[in-house]
C-alpha cells in the first residue's frame, strides 16, 4: 500500500507522536492511501480534492479518522459498490472488504486499533439483517 502523508511527512509523523486524530481515505483496491492530520484535513472530501482528486472520487474510498484508541469509519457504501445489485450483498461485501483495507493500512501505520463504524452508520447493518 502507498500511503502519502498530506501536508508532509513531519506533521503527520508530530501528530502520530502526540496521538492526535489523523484521518485517511484508503482506496477500495488497498493501493493507495492518503492520512493528515485532522485539522489540515478538515473532512474526507476536502483532503481528497487536496491531494489531486475530484469530489466524486470520495467514492472510491473508505474513510476514517483514528488515534491509539481506535478508527471510526464513516461506513457509507456507494450504491454501485462493485456494480454489486442487491443491497445486502453489496454492503456485506462492502463491510468486508473495508475491514481488511482498513486494518492493513492501520497496522502499515503502526496503529494496532480497533475499528469502530459510528452508530449513525449503522442503519446499514439492520438492511443486512434483515435476511
Amino acid at each position: 500500500m502507498e500511503i502519502t502523508k498530506f501536508n508532509d511527512v513531519e506533521t503527520v509523523e508530530n501528530a502520530v507522536q502526540k496521538d492526535e486524530p489523523l484521518m485517511a481515505v484508503i482506496s477500495f483496491d488497498g493501493s493507495k492511501a492518503y492520512v493528515c492530520h485532522i485539522d489540515d484535513g478538515v473532512e474526507h472530501h476536502i483532503l481528497l480534492s487536496k491531494v489531486g482528486y475530484s469530489g466524486t472520487d470520495i467514492d472510491k474510498f473508505f474513510r476514517i479518522i483514528f488515534d491509539k484508541d481506535g478508527a471510526d469509519w464513516t461506513f457509507i457504501c456507494p450504491p454501485d459498490y462493485k456494480n454489486i445489485s442487491i443491497k445486502d450483498r453489496r454492503i456485506k461485501a462492502f463491510y468486508r472488504d473495508g475491514i481488511s483495507v482498513i486494518s492493513e493500512f492501520l497496522s502499515e501505520m503502526g496503529y494496532l486499533c480497533d475499528i469502530k463504524i459510528p452508530k449513525r452508520y449503522k442503519r446499514h447493518f439492520d438492511i443486512m439483517n434483515e435476511e
